[in-house]
């Protein structure tokens, strides 16, 4: 499967434990925008609403020679595909204080996939100790002193 979408101040943002592939639920205007590669994650997130997941604010852009998109709203709430298990799983963890799931990226194959990230958000330090972690190994790489 080819990745069109990657939210990469996921992975710096939230330390992710786990992961999970879940399917969309798309209109054929919004499939096609996605194989083209027009949608954004930055600031998606999943709630659940009933016991079923909802990816918010993931943005696909209109897809250019689709006719009859007057009403087209790129940032609606799409409703997320997982096995029963899956789902409760993410939900139980998502009850639990400081975890939340994010989307980290959008792939496309025969059909339109989103990898979930369980993930608990970092803190500033965090953030630092990961650059300078990233800046070290760089230094060693290149063969460099520290």
């Amino acid at each position: 499967m080819k990745v069109v979408a990657d939210h990469r101040r996921a992975r710096f943002d939230y330390e992710i434990r786990e992961t999970v592939e879940a399917g969309l639920i798309l209109s054929g205007q919004e499939v096609k925008a996605c194989r083209a590669g027009q949608v954004n994650l930055a600031g998606a997130y999943v709630t659940f609403l009933q016991g079923n997941p909802i990816l918010k604010k993931m943005k696909i852009s209109p897809y250019k020679f689709a006719s009859g998109l007057d009403d087209y709203d790129p940032e609606r709430d799409r409703p997320l595909l997982l096995k029963q298990h899956e789902r409760k799983k993410l939900q139980n963890a998502v009850e639990e204080k400081g975890v939340t799931v994010i989307p980290l990226e959008v792939r496309a194959g025969k059909y339109i996939k989103v990898l979930l990230g369980l993930g608990r958000g970092r803190k500033k330090f965090d953030k630092r100790q990961k650059i300078k972690e990233r800046e070290t190994g760089r230094r060693l790489r290149e063969g460099r002193e520290i």
